[in-house]
């Protein structure tokens, strides 16, 4: 009890506002609204402004991070519509590998990537990598065959595979469990503002076919990967650390967000380097298993939509500027439905039903695509839904697994694990006998 008045007192201003933690149960934010009570905010400043400070900071760079992320890794659909399959002679499965292999790296080294980013400063290692797979998509609209195409995605992969693991292990790191939800759905929704912004971009890029003798597909690749590289100069100073590392914070500041994330998660481990038994003992708990499989079972139907929305809507009779502009609206729908279920979902601090209700709707959107043939703005309707359910259920998901986990050491391992698990499942999506036209008619995706 002494240390607690201590740390209520005057005298300690300087001192750590949460002294110790010792004794205090982790905190759980569905049954215990006051354990933030435990530590004293800095007598300068409120809670909420200290969060909203925090928001700026952190959520919108990462967000734009990996809008250009997606965006670099599917605009290859995009490029499809254009005549990128024509002109290098993609025939029968030779689109689908060129997909297929964008997943080895970024399953091989998801795990290691999220220990590199704790054992580097999280803005160098993020801004690196940003810049990679920018330099990437700039080649890839210079390749001259199928073997090129193949060489540059497979790279794509090796320098994306940090991105969305490493931004979910830095957001958990930021934001106690009940304030998370909408964080990670916004984050997560720059794969719907990525989806809607590269048919709006791809349809105006489009339209430069021909210039400098460059076919229109190139160009999506050039001048896309060209503001990736710009953007990660600028992001190598603006992209956020860890808590206990960034300037913007006082350290009074400081010292009341990691005393509020202790209790609400547990201790860091921050100080110490992860070892190869650290990811024995991760690994030793059932749950992060679990977590894998979740994740495999959405990201299946998810990335069948992003990569086949286009030639399916196209398949409607629409024109390639026209195709484009059509796959603008359901990506946006997505948008609005994610963030309104996760501002529900942090309110009423409950994620379960949260995740079983969108992926129901992304059951609906399946089930009509599969059922009904004659009638496209059926189809076109049931996209809406495909895209709302699964862009919605993934965020939740992950969010719900990785706030689970506490400190850094378990954390960087588990987020790691849960998306590199997951996107197994994107490598076995492409069947040998798939047409792009009909793969989002596909019943595997209803049945995962």
């Amino acid at each position: 009890m002494s240390q607690w008045l201590d740390a209520l007192s005057p005298s300690t201003k300087n001192t750590p506002i949460c002294p110790t933690t010792r004794g205090v149960p982790p905190y759980d934010a569905n049954y215990d609204d006051d354990a933030p009570d435990l530590v004293v905010c800095p007598p300068h400043t409120t809670e909420r402004k200290l969060i909203t400070k925090i928001d700026l900071h952190v959520i919108p760079f990462l967000c734009i991070m990996y809008l250009l992320a997606f965006l670099d890794r599917v605009n290859i659909a995009n490029a499809n519509v254009f005549g990128l399959s024509t002109e290098l002679g993609l025939v029968k499965t030779k689109y689908n590998n060129a997909l297929v292999i964008f997943f080895v790296p970024y399953i091989l080294f998801e795990i290691p990537s999220n220990i590199v980013l704790k054992k580097l400063k999280p803005r160098v290692w993020l801004s690196i990598c940003m810049f990679g797979f920018g330099l990437v998509t700039m080649l890839q609209g210079l390749v001259q065959d199928y073997s090129g195409l193949l060489a540059t995605r497979f790279f794509l992969g090796v320098f994306e595979t940090g991105m969305f693991p490493g931004a979910f292990y830095l957001i958990g790191m930021w934001y106690r469990r009940k304030e998370a939800q909408k964080r990670y759905s916004f984050f997560f929704s720059s794969t719907t503002l990525a989806g809607a912004f590269g048919g709006l971009l791809a349809s105006a890029i489009g339209k430069m076919d021909g210039m400098r003798g460059y076919a229109g597909w190139r160009w999506i690749f050039i001048l896309e990967g060209t503001l990736t590289c710009v953007v990660s100069f600028f992001f190598f100073f603006l992209l956020p650390n860890f808590p206990e590392e960034v300037k913007w914070l006082t350290d009074e500041e400081r010292d009341f967000v990691q005393a509020r994330l202790r209790i609400d998660q547990g201790r860091s481990a921050r100080e110490r380097p992860i070892k190869l038994a650290d990811v024995g003992r991760v690994f030793k708990d059932p749950k992060i298993i679990v977590g894998g499989f979740m994740y495999f079972g959405l990201i299946v139907p998810a990335y069948g939509y992003a990569y086949f929305s286009p030639a399916i809507i196209q398949s409607y009779g629409y024109s390639k500027i026209q195709t484009q502009l059509h796959s603008v609206p359901p990506w946006a729908a997505a948008f609005g439905f994610a963030m309104t279920v996760a501002w529900f979902s942090d309110r009423l601090k409950h994620r379960f039903l949260f995740c079983i209700f969108p992926i129901c709707v992304a059951i609906a959107g399946f089930a009509i695509l599969i059922s009904v043939h004659n009638n496209r703005e059926l189809q076109y309707a049931a996209l809406f839904l495909v895209a709302m359910g699964c862009y919605t259920a993934m965020p939740v998901i992950v969010c719900w697994f990785n706030m689970n986990l506490g400190g850094h050491h378990r954390r960087a391992i588990g987020s790691a694990w849960q998306v590199g698990f997951g996107n197994i499942g994107k490598s076995l999506r492409y069947k040998v006998d798939v047409s792009p036209s009909k793969a989002g008619e596909n019943p595997s995706c209803l049945c995962i």
